[in-house]
This record gives structure tokens, sequence and C-alpha cells, in this order.
């Protein structure tokens, strides 16, 4: 007689051996939990915190919309005719809105919601801090994916505590690199062909200086020029001297170079208007000019003022740097501006300066003012979580553009570092002469800079 094997029917029990084998692994895995988290953290997330967190997200998504007020009541009438149908039985739950299929990220997870009638998307901002603590996860963020839908999404651990240095991802991709991680703990990318002027606000030891380093490092191996104006004596930027193609020291070279930048800008607009097109990419390759990368560091020392000769020169510096982020984009000269202080006391330049400049990152800043310049006018969230970045925070910003923000950190390159990768990439800074020499001409040639500034305005 031959007998076949078949799996365990209803009512039936499954064999001894399955059940045995089940626990053994299921107790494996918990055993080797936290060396798995340690070691191999994104697998540690996908095999054991994902499931957990979905079904935390599972038990608790009903009473935690009832407790937040995001549960809505049925119709009166409905709750009647229920309750004479069945006898006395307790009205039906109220409607809660639609949660849809929970999606893993690398260290979290995130699931789309269709609001009920009367709800807006700040009505779940509000309910934030709840979420994160019902689900034991870092931070939860509520965005609008679509009109009538936020898209909710939870970070499990924090990856700003202790970031890892990223591989530049990307690779051949020109004036784009990765200077840290994001909160959602993607990398941070820095792209100037997508955004290509940025400003940088921090106050000593926030982080600003650092984050400095990680954008030239990145930059350093690219067919780039870099540019530098560091009127603090080149104090900070003279570590990537080697790599640079021009650095000014003082305001007075400062401006002889802005009018060189200004002069180089103008000869690439009488390039691609002889070949009838709209910006330098497209040129052949072989025409294209280089793209260059102008550093400011301590915006500030363009800007203040002790007598009539500096009120000319800054204002000249002024004139050149709005002039530069209004055409650079398209003649290939991209700005980044950092400062400790930035605010509208400086003078109207700042002003007109901000509103070119459409990549903003704050680290922790020591006055509201210079919050308030560099992201009051993208997003009053962005601004609000950037006045709670803690001094123990050092590295961590929040960036903010035209599509949104995000908390995030830069990854640590040290001076030894920053000379290392200035040495080893010198060969590849481009002789750009008219820039050099600008720097390298004597003071008394100031005046005939500022005039051509001003004529240039």
């Amino acid at each position: 007689m031959t007998v076949l094997a078949s799996t365990p029917s209803a009512g039936e029990t499954w064999p001894v051996w399955f059940l045995v084998v089940a626990a053994v692994l299921a107790s494996g895995l918990l055993l080797a939990g936290p060396a798995l988290r340690r070691h191999y953290p994104a697998t540690w997330w996908l095999c054991l915190g994902f499931p957990a967190a979905c079904l935390r997200v599972a038990r608790t998504w009903r009473p935690l919309m009832a407790g937040c007020g995001l549960a809505v009541s049925r119709k009166a009438a409905l709750a009647v005719v229920s309750g004479l149908l069945s006898h006395g039985a307790p009205p039906p739950h109220p409607r809660v809105p639609r949660r849809g299929g929970i999606r893993p990220t690398a260290f979290g997870f995130w699931f789309p919601v269709r609001l009920l009638p009367g709800q807006v998307p700040e009505d779940f901002v509000k309910a934030a801090p709840a979420m994160a603590h019902d689900w034991r996860v870092h931070a939860v963020r509520v965005t609008t994916l679509e009109p009538g839908v936020v898209r909710i999404t939870a970070t499990a651990v924090d990856p700003l505590r202790e970031p890892r240095a990223p591989r530049q991802r990307g690779a051949g991709h020109l004036l784009r690199v990765v200077v840290g991680v994001l909160e959602s703990g993607a990398p941070w990318v820095v792209d100037l062909r997508k955004i290509p002027h940025w400003l940088v606000v921090g106050a000593t030891r926030s982080g600003k200086s650092t984050l400095i380093s990680a954008l030239v490092a990145g930059l350093a191996p690219q067919p780039v020029a870099l540019v530098g104006i560091d009127c603090k004596g080149g104090m900070e930027l003279s570590l990537y001297e080697r790599r640079l193609s021009a650095l000014a020291t003082d305001r007075a070279q400062a401006v002889k170079l802005l009018a060189a930048l200004m002069d180089l800008t103008s000869d690439r607009m009488a390039v691609c208007r002889a070949a009838r097109v709209r910006n330098i990419w497209g040129l052949p390759d072989e025409e294209r000019p280089v793209p260059v990368v102008v550093i400011v560091d301590e915006i500030a020392e363009l800007f203040l003022v002790a007598n009539r000769n500096e009120k000319d020169e800054a204002q000249a510096a002024a004139t050149g740097l709005v002039r530069l982020a209004q055409l650079g984009a398209a003649l290939g000269v991209y700005l980044v501006i950092a400062g400790q202080r930035v605010g509208s006391d400086l003078g109207p330049g700042v002003t007109a300066l901000r509103a070119q400049l459409g990549g903003r990152v704050c680290h922790r800043v020591t006055d509201s003012g210079t919050a308030e310049m560099a992201l009051g006018d993208l997003n009053p969230d962005a601004l609000e979580a950037a006045q709670t970045i803690a001094p123990d925070q050092a590295g961590t910003a929040v960036l903010a553009s035209a599509d949104g923000w995000e908390r995030a950190r830069s990854h640590l390159v040290s001076e030894e570092r920053a000379e290392e990768i200035a040495a080893t990439y010198a060969h590849l800074s481009p002789h750009l002469p008219e820039l050099a020499d600008a720097v390298g001409e004597p003071a008394d040639g100031t005046t005939v800079h500022l005039e051509r500034l001003d004529r240039n305005a």
C-alpha cells in the first residue's frame, strides 16, 4: 500500500520536526540580532526591525487616529439604525483615514494615507510626535504626496548620529558630490547642475567649514576650476590652495577676481551667442569651457565697511556676486557662499544676493536673523527645525530649496585629509590666466575694476 505525504490540513498540527526547526531559526535570529544590527544594520532592519514596525503600525493605527482627533464619527442617523438592528449593540466604530501599504526604506518605512473630508495635512503634522512614540521610531515626517493624500515617513534610527563617509555615488556626473547623509538615511547630494548656487550659514564649530571641505574634496577629482575668496587672510581655503585656480585673501583681491569672473562670463556669453545656444552645455564637448565653482568663505567680510573707500569696495563686491548669480548657471559659473552671520544689516546687496541662491544650508546659528535670512523665505518649518539644532550636533544642518527641506549631516574631512586631496589632484587645476592675473595685480589697480563692475551692473 502506498502512503502519500501531504501538508497538514485544517485542524491538523505541523510535524514536530518542522516546529523545532522553526523555533531554532527564530531563536538564532533573535540571538544574532544585536550583532547583525551592529555590523549589518540594513539587513537587521529588513529581517527584524521592519516586520516588527509593521505590526506596531497595524495594531495602533485605529486608536492612534482616534486619540489624535483624526477619526471622524459616523452619521448620527446611521448610529441609531445600527443600534435598532443590533438590539442595543454599540454604534459602529468611527471612520479613520485609510492607510496604504507600508514600504521599507534603508532605515525606516513610509506609507500613503488618504485624508477624510475636512482634513488637511497640517492635522497629521501635529500628530507626528505621537506616531513616533507609539511606533517606537526616531522621527516621523508628514509631507503632501498629492491632493488629498499625505506621505508618512518614519525613521527608525538617527542616521545623523554617526554618519559614515559615503562613497561618491554617481561617479562621472560632473558637478555632483555626495557630502554626507540625510535624516532619511539617503546620501546627501549637492548637484550644482540642478541647484547652481548655495548659501551656507553656521556659527563657529557648527560644521560649516566641514561641509565646505567635503564639497571641495568631492569636486577636486573632477575637471572643474575651483576659485576661492577668503577675506580672513585665506586661513580656511588655503588648505586647498594647490587645487585652486585662484585665491583672493582680502577684499581688494576679491573685487579684482570678481571683475575678472564677470569678464569671463561675458566672453562665454559671446561664444554661446555665436553658436546659437542658450548655455555652455549646448556647446560641443571640445568647445565647452571648463566649469568654475566659486567658494566664498565668510561673506560678511566682503560687506562690512569702516570708511568711504571700503563702502565702494563692498558695493563692487556685492554687484559682482549678484551678477554672477544671475548669469552664472547658464555660463558654467557656480557660487557657494558661506558665512557665520548673514543678515539684512550687512546691506541691500545681501538680500539681493540671497534671492539668487536657490540652495540653502543652515547649521546651528547664534542669532535668529541669520536663520531667517537663510530659510525664512523658503519654508517656515525648515526655519523652526534649524533653530532646534543643539551645540553638540556639529555638522548637523537643515537644507532647503524650492523642492522642500531635510535635516542632514556632512561627513568629516580632516585638515590633513584636505591638504592630501589638494596635493593629489593639484595637476587637475585648470590654468585660467585671467583669474590668476587678477589676484596677482597690485592693489592700485582696484579702481579700474570698481569702474568695470559698476559698468557691468
